[in-house]
């Protein structure tokens, strides 16, 4: 029987490993039992200066080759919108001086999306610090019919973040206040360019944090989470953005200010208007302030990564970690061996236990620290000795938990480091998660360099991702329309939280009944009648 991970019932003996990253050395350290038998699972440590701690915005080799335009690469007609001339500039100068960029290579990033998969042609990039700046823009588009493009981060993975042709962009890097947030409450106020990674150390630094956690935390804005409906790594523990954002300041087509930035936890006076504007992509106002319920800070947390024999024994894993850790697990993710190979091999990541067919991540949230490790500790005992689980690696400090976090979250890193990257973003049944993946690998054989699986299974969310040496239309056409008809059959939906963008928005009608479409595109109509908020986005085009 593996001995309980219980720490004051351990002895620790220790073991130098080689680092697989170069200048980093790992520390591998065995637990061992009163007995003296070591157990499969092992506290684990990088020094600083290993990369598995390191983030990046940008995964673009410096020599990368310069992406296609969406226009040339994808079968889309430009609408009939104005062209900017001197005189919008002039005018657009008068509402934001100083902050009217017009210099290509400082636009060159704002075209692209970080996936480097489309790119727009737009001339005019506008840096508004104001909710008022952003409704003077665009009751002057409005007036002269330009398109215009809201952008965050420019973290989005479905091409929903860059023009499409040359609508002007509209960014709220500069609007990044932090307006209010109470400690008894937990309610934080800010403005939509505030970055996560930012508000979550403002709030942490108060007892709190933030209700959703990405792996572009560093770099996206909470106004794109918004607008996204972003799932992310606590959606398990806190839901979705939909039940913990208690307000929302929208700026309309028209240029009128919707202030709905409520912090009330209750109110049942009519349509709850907020609800319109999260998910809905830029496309039926620009969100300008959010309103948000952080939940207090757990003073406990523990992270397990653990390598299991199948995905049988990854769903099963689950099943025990609900009904062992209950109100204390905060996320649950897993990753297949091929995620692996890719971080070791693009990001000299080190993989902290031994190669599995599949890995799993599993935190925990709590305020006792002796309580947590105890249920931890018995659940491990379970799934060791059943079988489930063959290997493993516990972090409890904060090191540790960035180092076995930074395996999953820059999966996406990696990816875009092997070659062109299919996306797909998948809500699926639970027993069905991974059916798709060795169904594609057979599809499509030699055609594809790696078919991966990974995601939050605590969700049903699957992140299917395919790599090709290039963008190859033959590929693309053995992907879709089958993936989404496959999704389709299981009852589920073709985007769990990245969206639909410019490059889902033609397969929204897999997951939604004609009657939903019309009724979008006649909220679309009635809240942006000449369409110039994120044209070519979220719904499908129509004839």
């Amino acid at each position: 029987m593996v001995p309980h991970l219980v720490p004051r019932q351990l002895v620790w003996l220790c073991r130098r490993q080689a680092a697989c990253a170069r200048g980093a050395s790992v520390q591998h350290r065995t637990w061992v039992g009163a007995s003296g038998a070591p157990s499969l699972l092992s506290p684990w440590r990088a020094t600083v200066t290993s990369p598995l701690l390191c983030r990046s915005s940008s995964s673009t080799p410096p020599s990368a080759p310069k992406v296609a335009l969406t226009r040339e690469r994808y079968p889309v007609t430009r609408l009939p919108f104005s062209v900017v001339s001197e005189e919008d500039l002039a005018a657009f100068e008068r509402i934001v001086p100083g902050r009217v960029i017009t210099d290509p290579e400082v636009l060159e990033a704002s075209n692209v999306d970080w996936l480097r998969t489309v790119r727009g042609c737009s001339k005019v990039l506008l840096r508004p610090r104001t909710s008022q700046e952003v409704a003077h823009i665009l009751r002057y588009c409005h007036e002269r019919n330009l398109a215009v493009n809201p952008q965050g981060g420019n973290t989005g993975m479905v091409g929903g973040s860059v023009p499409v042709f040359d609508e002007i962009i509209l960014s709220t890097a500069l609007m990044n206040k932090v307006i209010s947030f109470h400690s008894v409450s937990g309610t934080l106020v800010c403005q939509a360019g505030c970055i996560l990674e930012e508000l979550s150390r403002y709030v942490e630094e108060r007892g709190f944090i933030m209700p959703l956690d990405l792996g572009a935390k560093g770099s996206c804005h909470i106004g794109g989470n918004v607008a996204t409906n972003a799932g992310g790594l606590r959606f398990l523990r806190y839901g979705s953005l939909h039940g913990t954002v208690l307000g929302l300041e929208v700026v309309l087509a028209d240029g009128t200010v919707l202030n709905c930035l409520s912090s009330l936890r209750k109110d049942n006076t009519g349509y709850d208007l907020k609800q319109l504007f999260i998910g809905s992509e830029g496309t039926l106002g620009v969100i300008t302030a959010v309103s948000i319920q952080c939940p207090p800070k757990p003073r406990a947390v523990n992270v397990a990564f653990l390598g299991c024999p199948g995905f049988a024994e990854v769903l099963q894993t689950f099943s025990t970690c609900k009904g062992l850790l209950g109100e204390i697990l905060s996320a649950y993710e897993f990753m297949d061996a091929e995620c692996m190979w890719l971080v070791t091999r693009h990001l000299r990541l080190a993989s902290p236990v031994q190669e599995s067919p599949f890995y799993v991540l599993i935190e925990t949230s709590g305020s006792r620290a002796g309580h947590d490790a105890e249920k931890l500790s018995d659940f491990l005992d379970q799934v060791l000795s059943s079988g489930l689980v063959t290997d493993g690696t516990v972090a409890t400090d904060q090191m540790k938990l960035k180092a076995l976090w930074a395996l999953r979250e820059r999966i996406s890193e990696a990816l875009s480091r092997d070659g062109y990257v299919y996306k797909y973003d998948l809500s699926l049944p639970t027993e069905r998660l991974y059916d798709l993946v060795p169904d594609l690998r057979a599809r499509l054989g030699s055609r594809a360099k790696h078919v991966v699986g990974y995601g939050h299974l605590g969700d049903g969310n699957l992140h299917l991702n395919v790599t090709s040496e290039a963008f190859s239309p033959s590929l693309l056409d053995a992907l879709e329309p089958y993936v989404y008809e496959w999704t389709a059959g299981q009852r589920g939906s073709v985007s769990a939280e990245h969206g639909l963008g410019f490059k889902k928005r033609g397969v929204l009608g897999y997951s939604k009944p004609p009657e939903a479409l019309r009724l979008m595109q006649q909220l679309k109509a009635l809240l942006d009648p000449k369409g110039i908020l994120n044209p070519y986005k979220t719904l499908p085009a129509q004839a």
